[in-house]
């Protein structure tokens, strides 16, 4: 891709991915010119079903893909590893027939059994269920799998590389394990011949000539040659050796694994080649502040957000503040798709400099769509919510009556969020809605504010509405707090602590329809 955007401007913009990109033609300069090729790498562990965290690898490093491409013209590729040949440590909490797995414990991912019955293992399913996600969203990547590359031979040389250099990786392991593990560690871990499990037992002798291990097998003698899949690498050597071997220049990763990355570099750097360019970002949290698990399945699911929401609203939130933890839930969805649509608002009137720091450049490769913005997503669970609204097109109709003049085909996002919006509605906030009884005086205050209502029109400006909104409340004692004014009317309207601009949203809803509104739920709570 030839690039459009002028160099001076890039050298100066602060917008991480191409902060990354920058930084990783700086790095790996030597690697790159001699196989003109950019290599980047995303990791994928297949012991649970896909989650946002894994999908968020592949978005940011797209992000960077994007940014080296008004760079350099030379060719990027992106790698989705899957560690599938990892045994299987412990039974995931979100799936059927868990005793079919627990009876396969420590067996190579793609050896055991799928509990969905739909593949020929596990890992195969988890596998493809993260290829179909990431294809949902037009990714551009290379799937590999580490079954595939050990049992090809597509890894051997390397790993002839390692049994060479086996007591220098030794060094640099055993200082960090504690010392029972110390007596038993091995980068090596072969394959038992009669159980099908990945073993973690000790090293007796080694044939360096025949690229072989004699293992203590409680007590027996296993002979396994370290070529073909016969044997795999502990995670932080297999880390260092897929760096080696597929001659990746860059990967991001969770900050919890910085002490591994810092690790595979030191056995890396002793085979001979540079560590990738790296970048460590902050965990998701589930809405207890609790790290989002794919074994648990807590926080909010990759599908479950499609349900809800855009696959570019998803985008957004990857895009921003990697380097800050962030709580990622059902209930953040509203927030995270309005600041969707402001950002494209705000692209409309921005030039070069100002739009490639507006996060919807990353979002669309630099393609911001330029609809016009009917209303924000929050409002339009507003509208679902008072106008009982229970599809599409009468929730649009609704829409019409008060813009007769817009029509479906010319709003595509809007057209989404309508839909969006009452599966939202009815799945997450519908249930959770808490409608507040007002007191006397708060009665009486809501009862002057429907008699204000019928001197307006629906004619008049949503600034206009806002204003007598504003001086109803100082008449009625919140002169020195509008903010609970406010609240009020939420409480005792929407069910909530929070919601729309008033003004705006009574334009839209209808003068007569907030009076009979207001009035129907002082009478019904």
């Amino acid at each position: 891709m030839k690039p459009s955007i002028d160099k001076t401007i890039i050298d100066k913009t602060n917008a991480w991915p191409f902060v990354e990109a920058k930084k990783i033609l700086k790095e790996r300069k030597e690697y790159i010119d001699k196989k003109n090729k950019i290599v980047l790498q995303t990791g994928y562990g297949p012991s649970g079903l896909p989650h946002i965290g894994t999908f968020g690898e592949v978005a940011r490093t797209s992000m960077i893909v994007n940014a080296l491409n008004q760079l350099t013209e030379i060719p990027k590729e992106i790698i989705t590893f899957s560690d599938d040949m990892d045994g299987l440590r412990k039974v995931p909490d979100n799936v059927p027939n868990r005793d079919l797995l627990e009876k396969n414990l420590n067996k190579p991912l793609t050896s055991v059994p799928d509990p969905f019955n739909k593949f020929r293992s596990f890992g195969e399913h988890n596998n493809e269920m993260l290829k179909n996600f990431l294809n949902q969203f037009g990714f551009k990547y290379t799937f590999k799998s580490s079954t595939d590359l050990y049992s090809s031979g597509k890894f051997n040389d390397t790993l002839k590389l390692i049994l060479q250099n086996y007591q220098g990786i030794m060094d640099i392991i055993i200082p960090t394990l504690g010392k029972v593990r110390q007596k038993t560690y091995s980068p090596f871990l072969p394959v038992c011949p009669d159980t099908g499990k990945v073993l973690e037992i000790p090293v007796i002798e080694i044939d360096q000539n025949n690229s072989k291990i004699i293992f203590d097998n409680n007590g027996s003698k296993l002979e396994k040659s370290v070529l073909n899949g016969e044997c795999k690498l502990q995670w932080k050597v297999d880390w260092a050796m897929r760096w080696y071997a597929l001659d990746v220049d860059f990967e991001m990763y969770g900050k919890d694994l910085i002490e591994s990355a810092i690790l595979s570099t030191k056995i890396i750097n002793l085979l001979g080649k540079k560590n990738p360019s790296g970048f460590a970002y902050e965990l998701f949290l589930d809405e207890k502040g609790e790290k989002i698990s794919k074994s648990k399945g807590n926080g909010i699911t990759i599908n479950q957000w499609l349900e809800f929401a855009s696959p570019e609203s998803l985008s957004l939130f990857m895009y921003q503040n990697p380097k800050r933890a962030k709580k990622l839930y059902k209930e953040i969805v509203p927030k995270a798709v309005d600041e969707y649509l402001d950002f494209i608002d705000k692209s409309k009137n921005q030039e070069t400099k100002q739009l490639i720091l507006n996060p919807v450049w990353h979002v669309h490769n630099g393609k911001v769509p330029k609809e016009e913005m009917i209303m924000t997503f929050s409002m339009l669970l507003n509208l679902v919510d008072t106008s009982n609204a229970n599809s599409k097109d009468l929730l649009w109709k609704f829409v019409k009556k008060y813009k007769p003049n817009i029509k479906e085909e010319n709003f595509p996002i809007f057209d989404k969020l309508v839909e969006y919006s009452i599966k939202f509605f009815n799945e997450v906030i519908r249930e959770r809605k808490k409608y507040k009884k007002p007191n006397v005086e708060e009665k009486k205050a809501l009862e002057q504010l429907i008699n204000v209502l019928a001197e307006c029109n629906d004619k008049m400006l949503p600034e206009e509405i806002q204003t007598k909104i504003y001086s109803v409340g100082k008449e009625n004692g919140y002169k020195d707090n509008l903010r609970d004014w406010f609240k009020l009317i939420y409480e005792v309207v929407f069910g909530d602590e929070n919601g729309p601009r008033l003004g705006v949203f009574i334009s839209f809803f209808g003068i007569q329809e907030t009076k009979e509104l207001i009035s129907e739920k002082i009478q019904n709570v």
